[in-house]
């Protein structure tokens, strides 16, 4: 059975993001602001847990984020924890694995007063690019809501461990 503790080392390294993020999600809205930057991912723990050190700019301002994602033998699952340098807060983990190369990572969250459901998917996985998106769901998870979606392409010449 697939242990899942090496599904995060094909990101290692230094990759530029291109980062699309819908400004006010589960209002109906269909804005959405772009951004480019960088996102650096570093093992941690021997590869039990790697961190990754987000940060871009668009017209809508600066993001900054730091996610720690950590690796449960038992479960054979990761939590994948994130936090926003404007509040300085981490938001409720996500859970899960890689099955077939692709990501999926689920959990609950408070958004405006409201208890949601959380999806993160990593997919479209290649040596050189990766595809991230996040959603959210206010009925359950019957329906999603991508509020959140970054492509990255590997940094040429940057290392991978």
């Amino acid at each position: 059975m697939h242990d899942g503790l090496r599904d995060f080392d094909f990101e290692l390294g230094a990759w530029q993001t291109r980062l699309s993020r819908l400004v006010r999600p589960l209002s109906g809205s269909t804005e959405w602001v772009e951004y480019t930057g960088t996102s650096v991912v570093r093992k941690v723990w021997g590869g039990r847990a790697n961190l990754v050190e987000l940060e871009v700019d668009g017209l809508a301002g600066h993001i900054q984020g730091l996610s720690l994602r950590l690796y449960n033998p038992e479960s054979r699952q990761w939590s994948l924890n994130f936090a926003n340098g404007k509040s300085g807060t981490l938001t409720e983990p996500v859970y899960g694995r890689f099955e077939n190369g692709r990501g999926e990572f689920y959990g609950k969250e408070s958004w405006n007063g409201r208890a949601i459901f959380v999806r993160f998917v990593i997919s479209d996985v290649t040596p050189t690019s990766a595809h991230f998106e996040q959603a959210f769901s206010e009925d359950g998870g019957k329906t999603w809501e991508v509020n959140w979606i970054a492509t990255d392409t590997r940094i040429e010449g940057t290392p991978t461990n």
